[in-house]
């Protein structure tokens, strides 16, 4: 997990901001956080939680996962992933046993890709586990 880095979050919620043409007032209220409180997350002065985040986010009608990786809670591949699952989750065509059918698959698919990924790290290292038969095993 990469440590806060606030200023770059502060520059990206202005930025999103001005684009929904909020005021910062307006985007505090929507929020239901403080007027001054926001301005100092803007700034890069203030460390915002995850509640803040996704408080700011739903007003700016934006992925809460986004403003994580901004602001350093979460990593870009924890983010595709949460955004992968969401997206599923939220289909209204398919039903409950089909949403965790295909989050199933799709969990098998990425244990499948990173053990396939290690044993290609391994063989690129020189490592003798690369050439194992029980290491293919899932």
């Amino acid at each position: 997990m990469a440590s806060l880095n606030v200023g770059n979050l502060g520059e990206y919620l202005r930025e999103q901001r001005r684009t929904a043409q909020l005021s910062l007032r307006q985007l505090a209220e929507a929020a239901g956080v403080s007027n001054p409180y926001l301005s100092q997350i803007e700034r890069g002065l203030r460390k915002p939680s995850a509640e803040v985040l996704q408080q700011v986010a739903k007003a700016l009608r934006i992925s809460a996962e986004t403003l994580y990786v901004r602001a350093g809670i979460l990593d870009e591949k924890e983010r595709e992933e949460l955004e992968t699952r969401a997206v599923v989750l939220a289909d209204p065509s398919i039903n409950e046993r089909q949403k965790q059918v295909l989050l199933q698959i799709y969990d098998s698919f990425r244990k499948e890709n990173a053990a396939e990924a290690a044993a290609a790290s391994a063989a690129a290292n020189g490592d003798d586990k690369a050439d194992d038969p029980a290491a293919d095993t899932l």
